[in-house]
């Protein structure tokens, strides 16, 4: 089995790391930058930063604030959020982020991912798909989750990694928020159509929740988490002493 890897995420709106349900009502949590820290003094594996907002609101993410971020955790750092073009790339790695998550900007220019595969390496290009069933299709969205594609998402994450992704983050718009286990069913049809690594996200209640992934899941690379992280529910040191005594190697 793989070594796992736990990953908080920062849903930065507005300077704030905000946390909601179904990607709806969002709630303010704290501040990116204490967070962070928090999370690299921790045990985190890697953090992911998202400006949630960047694409609906059809702006650049807030470089002040990743720098920030960036300045104070030491762990691999993803960072997504209003990335167009290969010049924002170059913005937000510049500015401290290890790897670029890319979504609605993929969706709207493909070639983005090869481009940014080509300058920065396969390892530096991470695909974020969030995705809903609707009409029992799996369904890409798009500018966090308002704006439905109509496309199927198995064949456009798959499409995603052949143009150079090294690493797909899926986010269950169906499970995000409500903390009753990650969305075991989409994930299994991610991990048996790539082979790269896959990071589950959205679903999180318990500690339990991360065992059943691992278990169910053998060759998934990661589940990502928020509120539960956030508002002290299970602490990441906790988190891994549990699962390792169930048998799932980590860091």
């Amino acid at each position: 089995m793989i070594t796992k890897r736990i990953i908080p995420c920062l849903d930065v709106k507005d300077g704030r790391v905000v946390k909601g349900v179904n990607f709806g009502n969002l709630n303010d949590v704290s501040s990116p930058v204490t967070l962070g820290k928090y999370y690299s003094d921790c045990g985190a594996d890697e953090l992911v930063f998202y400006d949630i907002t960047a694409s609906s609101d059809g702006r650049k993410l807030f470089t002040d604030i990743l720098r920030e971020v960036a300045e104070n955790v030491f762990i691999p750092l993803t960072v997504g959020g209003g990335i167009n073009t290969i010049e924002d790339f170059d913005r937000v790695l510049k500015c401290g982020a290890d790897k670029v998550s890319v979504n609605s900007g993929a969706i709207k220019n493909p070639d983005l991912i090869k481009q940014g595969a080509l300058k920065y390496g396969d390892q530096c290009v991470v695909i974020s798909a969030d995705v809903k069933r609707v009409d029992g299709k799996f369904t890409v969205f798009a500018k966090g989750g308002r704006e439905n594609t109509g496309m199927e998402a198995i064949s456009w994450i798959k499409r995603c990694v052949s143009n150079g992704a090294g690493e797909v983050v899926v986010n269950s718009i169906d499970t995000d928020g409500v903390k009753k286990g990650f969305d075991i069913e989409l994930l299994k049809e991610v991990c048996s159509a790539v082979n790269v690594p896959v990071i589950a996200s959205g679903g999180a209640g318990c500690v339990q929740d991360f065992i059943t992934l691992f278990k169910e899941i053998p060759t998934i690379d990661a589940g990502l988490a928020a509120s539960i992280f956030h508002f002290g529910e299970v602490k990441i040191s906790d988190l891994k002493n549990q699962l390792k005594e169930n048998g799932i190697i980590v860091r």
